[in-house]
């Protein structure tokens, strides 16, 4: 089905073991390391972009630190992950308030902090903006429609059509707002290129008509995420995507504005490594060909994503030199839904036994905040951090040297 070594090294995956065998799980340990590299070769890829990351797909303090000191902006979700944000003496004009749906309370509570970039794509926030953070930047998302080549689609909840960006657009400069450049997002884990072709030439057409029409001047274009992770489902590596990229936007502009982009899951899922406990092994009847293996952690518990088996993780063993047989994957709760595989066919050795664990890989984005805080009374999910030094908490406090 696939190897190991495709998605992690065999140095890097003995230095993690030798880590992490002492801690219990579940738990998730991120490598500082390859979240620096995939931050290196996405600014190589897109030397002209600004980055603003996705604070959401993995909000440790760890990855924060490291992602201020080489010089990331941030994209934040929440008044919550602001203040992470500002007391780690990130300036909040490095910060873009990003979510379309949000409280006038908070747009106030934003700007009162230094905030002074706000996304939106409605009439009523618009006007929350003009209220509360006077004189802003604001940029309106778009709505892209056909995204379902992406493994996570993001269409129809957020975004409007292009036609009502341009009267937004329009209301933001009659209200004193500076309007400032339009976003979209393709999808996250998108594999299909060619939808960002399709972004670029409606935010092209916007860009020209309101200049002609209403004298109004654009200036940025965020391009949101998308960038894939490795997961089980081949994509292209990312130098495709920037070649791709970068040549559908340069047939569009004469000169391409400021682009920016939100990356999450490009830059930490690769990163992360689940560890889980199995704690029951069953067949439903004498005569199944498969086997239920129930592990101590699901979707409850950091593997959401799993959610109508969108994203397909590497799982791995001790024992994948073995035999293997067809089993379907499932977690610990009382939950009927806490079924991670079913339909999807994976193979694990038919000699797993209870206590055994496994090992899921990529899931450095998207797990341990989507973890449920207490169901079935179940801990949040631990996650850990580590570089070519030591092992840090999740809030950056120091567990031991390496």
């Amino acid at each position: 089905m696939f190897k190991r070594e495709e998605f992690v090294p065999d140095e890097d995956w003995h230095r993690f073991r030798e880590i992490s065998k002492d801690f219990p799980t579940p738990n998730i340990f991120i490598n500082l390391d390859e979240i620096k590299k995939h931050y290196e070769q996405l600014k190589n890829a897109f030397p002209y972009s600004t980055v603003y990351y996705a604070v959401k797909a993995n909000p440790g303090v760890p990855v924060l630190k490291l992602l201020d000191k080489m010089g990331s902006n941030f994209d934040i979700a929440s008044r919550y992950e602001l203040d992470k944000v500002l007391a780690l003496g990130i300036s909040p004009d490095r910060v873009s308030y990003g979510n379309t749906i949000k409280k006038a309370c908070d747009v106030e509570y934003f700007y009162q902090k230094g905030v002074r970039m706000f996304a939106t794509d409605s009439k009523e926030d618009l006007k929350n903006i003009a209220e509360k953070a006077p004189g802003s930047r604001i940029y309106v998302r778009i709505l892209i429609e056909n995204s379902s080549t992406a493994d996570w689609p993001l269409s129809r909840k957020f975004g409007c059509h292009p036609d009502m960006a341009y009267n937004l657009l329009v209301m933001a400069k009659e209200k004193g707002l500076e309007p400032y450049g339009i976003s979209f997002h393709v999808g996250s884990q998108q594999r299909d290129i060619g939808q960002w072709n399709d972004a670029i030439a409606k935010t092209k057409y916007l860009f020209e008509s309101i200049e002609e029409e209403d004298d109004i001047q654009l200036k940025m274009i965020n391009m949101g995420g998308g960038f894939p992770a490795h997961y089980i489902q081949p994509t292209n590596e990312l130098s495709e995507y920037a070649s791709e990229i970068t040549r559908y936007l340069h047939d569009d502009f004469d000169e391409i504005p400021l682009i920016i982009f939100e990356p999450g899951r490009s830059l930490v899922g690769d990163s992360g490594i689940l560890t889980s406990e199995i704690v029951l092994i069953s067949r439903k009847n004498n005569t199944s060909l498969s086997r239920w293996v129930y592990q101590d952690s699901g979707k409850f518990n950091g593997l959401v994503e799993t959610l109508d088996e969108c994203i397909k993780y590497p799982v791995v063993s001790d024992k994948d030199h073995g035999k293997k047989g067809e089993v379907i994957l499932a977690g610990p709760t009382c939950d009927s839904a806490d079924i991670m595989y079913e339909n999807t066919k994976y193979k694990l050795p038919i000699d797993l036994k209870v206590g055994d664990r496994l090992y899921w890989l990529s899931t450095g984005a998207y797990t341990s905040t989507y973890a449920s805080v207490e169901f079935n009374g179940f801990p949040p999910l631990k996650t850990y951090y580590y570089d070519s030094e030591a092992i840090y908490e999740a809030n950056g406090d120091f567990i031991k040297k390496i």
